[in-house]
């Protein structure tokens, strides 16, 4: 049985009301999640990758219950979240863990490293436990010392800040980590430390990972498979190797070109794209993604791509595919 189903899931914000909508035809919402889908196995890593602003984590937060789907279905071990209440989904919640995008900001300033950590087994009410050996369990699985419980995360750098909060995430032993931008703000080598001991926890705890990234070499350093999201839809998604290999929609092969080469005397065969990316408040018709695609026809205008299989594991939404 799939570890978690993401079924044709929408979600919609207030975008100035319904009276504004109605006198200037402006819509009522904006779309930040638009019909995604997709599943992920137990002990997979599982990339989701896009330009700032795609509905990355508006997703993610959607999995987790932060934020209400308007439609669709996420089904997690054939447990439906959407709809669901906070009291309902509080057992789910001890299953599935997050990483938040700032390592330091998402550690609150008044507590210490010993109060984070004990915070999940407080707030799900786990009683008769020995915190200190849970806490001191929890900084030894990430690679820090005790007395780093002591300290407080203005005393971290972001590098120790980033591995406090997997401890956090791997409190309560969740099947599945929704890692938001885990190298984002670190230093190369420091992202290296933390790519590596996600992998190491994976192997070790047989969890799944949810990775959120732009960073292309983080998704080829640790994914299994990988999707590729623009405004709010995923026009890609397929095993890593695959679609590094044979990349099919445009927009995939100009992230993948603009990738840095490490070798300065590389010749490079750059896929440039112009223009900005749309606003959700006004989206183009047919693909959305014409207005910047060099290879776009008469056709990518009106008629919006159905999605099409490459074959059983690959999938693309595009009418002229690479």
């Amino acid at each position: 049985m799939k570890l978690l189903e993401v079924e044709d899931v929408h979600v919609r914000y207030p975008a100035g009301g319904r009276l504004k909508a109605a006198f200037t035809g402006a819509p009522a919402t904006i779309e930040a999640v638009a019909g995604v889908s997709f599943a992920i196995e137990p002990g997979e890593t599982y990339a989701l990758v896009g330009e700032s602003g795609c509905g990355k984590t508006t997703l993610a937060r959607a999995i987790n219950g932060l934020v209400p789907a308007s439609s669709g279905s996420i089904r997690f071990n054939g447990a439906e979240i959407v709809g669901r209440s906070d009291r309902a989904l509080r057992s789910t919640r001890r299953e599935v863990a997050m990483v938040f995008q700032d390592p330091v900001g998402s550690l609150s300033p008044r507590l210490p490293v010993r109060s984070i950590l004990a915070e999940p087994f407080r707030v799900h009410r786990l009683g008769g436990l020995n915190l200190d050996r849970e806490i001191d369990r929890l900084l030894d699985l990430v690679g820090l010392p005790a007395v780093f419980a002591q300290r407080y995360p203005h005393q971290l750098s972001g590098g120790q800040a980033r591995r406090v909060g997997v401890a956090r995430a791997l409190a309560l032993e969740p099947k599945l980590v929704i890692a938001d931008e885990p190298t984002a703000g670190l230093d190369v080598s420091v992202q290296g430390e933390i790519l590596n001991l996600l992998n190491e926890l994976q192997e070790r705890l047989g969890i799944a990972i949810m990775i959120i990234t732009h960073n292309l070499n983080v998704v080829r350093h640790i994914a299994h498979r990988m999707a590729i999201m623009y405004l709010g839809r995923l026009v890609e998604e397929g095993p890593t190797k695959q679609i590094f290999a044979h990349p099919r929609h445009p927009y995939t092969l100009a992230l993948l070109s603009a990738n840095p080469e490490p070798d300065p005397d590389a010749e490079l065969d750059r896929l440039a794209i112009s223009g900005e990316v749309p606003s959700l408040l006004s989206r183009p018709g047919g693909c959305e993604f014409h207005p910047r695609c060099p290879f776009m026809t008469e056709m990518c205008r009106t008629v919006a791509p159905a999605s099409t299989e490459a074959d059983a594991a690959h999938r693309f939404t595009c009418h002229h595919p690479r």
